[in-house]
């Protein structure tokens, strides 16, 4: 069954987003790489896609696997104190 959560970016304040997710990442020991104007969170579980956090309209699926889908939503919605975020997901949740 599939799952996947919608989410747009647009993230004004990158040099203090990237500080914020680093730490969040190492305390929940989660794999973080930086690229050029993106973060790739990779979790341990091959059953669960990266999350890439980039401005614009993204997606990504989880398939209802947890821990991830609430981390994920939580990354996400917590990067509003940086910028603008928009998320929604297949259940119908929408922020």
């Amino acid at each position: 069954m599939g799952y996947t959560i919608y989410y747009s970016l647009e993230i004004r304040e990158y040099k203090r987003a990237s500080r914020f997710i680093e730490r969040i990442c190492e305390g929940l020991n989660l794999e973080c790489e930086f690229r050029e104007g993106e973060i790739i969170i990779q979790p341990p579980s091959k059953e669960v896609e990266p999350l890439v956090i980039k401005n614009g309209k993204r997606f990504v699926k989880t398939y209802k696997r947890e821990p991830y889908t609430s981390l994920y939503l939580l990354l996400l919605l917590s990067l509003s104190a940086f910028g603008s975020v928009d998320v929604s997901d297949d259940d119908g949740f929408t922020l």
